[in-house]
C-alpha cells in the first residue's frame, strides 16, 4: 500500500470518527456509514449482543460506550490484578474503565488514539470516573507511544481492521508487550476475499468493513512477528448483526467478527 493511500486511509478514518466523538445523543448522528448501530438506545443495546454485562455497562461513565465495537475483549482477557494494560483504538475509553476495574489500583491502563476528539472525549469520562489508574495518549497504533515492555496485555475492539498498515500494528503491538504478554482482540475479519470495490470505498473502509483482513493472513502476521499461540475465533453469529452497519450493501457473506489471541514468549 502507498504512503498516500496509507495517508488517505487515515485522514477519512480520523475525520470520521471526529465526527463520532463531537456527535450528541448517538453515534451515527453525523455519519451514514459508521462501525456501529442505529440510534436511539442502540449502543446500549448492541453492547448487551456483544457479551457485555448489566453490571459492565454501569460501570462506566455515560458516554463512554459509544457503540463502536464488535466484541468484549475484557471478556477473554483473564485480566489479573496489578496488570498493565494497553488498548489499541480506546475511543470514549469504554473498555479501558472495565480493564482498570479488574486490574485495580496497583496496575494501569492505556487507552491510545488517533483522534484528538476521542481523546477529549475518554479524558472527560476519566474525570467523571476519576479514575486515576487510567491515561488516555494521543498516537498511532502502528507507532505507539508507548515504552518497550511496558504492558501485560494488549487489547482492541473492532480498531485494526481500519489500519492501512496492520503487520506493524502487529509488531508495536509485539514491542510494547512484556515477555509473556498477552495479545486479546475483537475485530472485524474477511472470510473469503473482499471484492475491490468494497476496499477501495473509503466510506466501507471507516466502517469497519472495507479494511478488513483475511484470517490466515491475519495468522501469518502475527507468527512471522514472533507471537505464539496464536488462536482465531470466527463469530459466525456477528454476521447477523454486522450486516446492519451500513443497510443496502451486499458484504454478510466476506465479513464477520473475531476474536484474536496470541502471546509472545
Amino acid at each position: 500500500m502507498t504512503g498516500k493511500h496509507s495517508d488517505d486511509i487515515r485522514r477519512s478514518v480520523r475525520t470520521s470518527y471526529a465526527s463520532i466523538a463531537e456527535a450528541e445523543g448517538s453515534c451515527c448522528a453525523t455519519s451514514d456509514a459508521s462501525c456501529c448501530a442505529p440510534p436511539t438506545k442502540s449502543a446500549e443495546g448492541k453492547a448487551r449482543k456483544l457479551g457485555y454485562s448489566d453490571t459492565e455497562l454501569a460501570a462506566a461513565p455515560e458516554g463512554a460506550n459509544m457503540g463502536l465495537g464488535c466484541g468484549n475483549p475484557t471478556a477473554i482477557a483473564s485480566l489479573k490484578a496489578g496488570e498493565i494494560v494497553v488498548d489499541l483504538g480506546s475511543g470514549g475509553g469504554f473498555d479501558c474503565f472495565l480493564a482498570a476495574e479488574k486490574v485495580g489500583p496497583e496496575g494501569g491502563v492505556i487507552g491510545v488514539d488517533m483522534t484528538p476528539e476521542m481523546i477529549e472525549k475518554a479524558r472527560r469520562n476519566a474525570e467523571k470516573m476519576d479514575a486515576a489508574n487510567v491515561e488516555f495518549r494521543l498516537g498511532e497504533i502502528e507507532h505507539l507511544p508507548i515504552a518497550d515492555q511496558t504492558a501485560d496485555l494488549i487489547i482492541s475492539n473492532c480498531v485494526i481492521n481500519l489500519s492501512p498498515e496492520k503487520a506493524a500494528v502487529y509488531r508495536d503491538a509485539y514491542r510494547v508487550l512484556k515477555p509473556g504478554g498477552r495479545l486479546c482482540i475483537s475485530d472485524v475479519v474477511a472470510t473469503a476475499p473482499l471484492p475491490e470495490a468494497l476496499r477501495q470505498d473509503m466510506a466501507m473502509v471507516s466502517s469497519c468493513i472495507g479494511g478488513a483482513a483475511e484470517v490466515e493472513q491475519i495468522s501469518r502476521w502475527l507468527e512471522q512477528t514472533g507471537f505464539r499461540d496464536v488462536r482465531i475465533a470466527v463469530n459466525e453469529e456477528s454476521r447477523a448483526f454486522i450486516r446492519d452497519w451500513v443497510p443496502g450493501v451486499d458484504f454478510e457473506g466476506y465479513i464477520a467478527s473475531a476474536t484474536i489471541e496470541a502471546t509472545k514468549p
